[in-house]
């Protein structure tokens, strides 16, 4: 039951963050800061997200398979491979160090 309080709960507060959104004056959202900081924050919380679920196991830091995989769409990434290469490389190197007992 406490279950669906939270989830409950969580429904309402993200109607609750987005109606306050709504209601923040455009003359504020054009500033360039808030511009620069609206485009610039998607990127740095799915950066997070990404460190978060690979260097860490059950609360402790950890480098394996996804590490390289990651390292692996870094290099792809820097030589400008179109996304779906990007994906495909971390993949196929996670599965193949994860294949060979890594």
């Amino acid at each position: 039951m406490s279950v669906w309080i939270a989830i409950g709960l969580t429904v309402v507060g993200c109607y609750v963050v987005k109606l306050v959104g709504l209601l923040v004056p455009e003359g504020a959202l054009e500033r360039p800061l808030v511009r620069r900081l609206a485009a610039l924050l998607p990127v740095a919380l799915l950066a997070a997200l990404t460190a978060q679920q690979t260097f860490s196991a059950a609360g402790a830091l950890v480098l394996d398979a996804r590490a390289l995989g990651v390292a692996a769409a870094a290099v792809a990434l820097a030589l400008r491979a179109p996304f779906l290469v990007v994906v495909g490389a971390a993949v196929v190197v996670t599965a193949g160090v994860r294949a060979l007992g890594g």
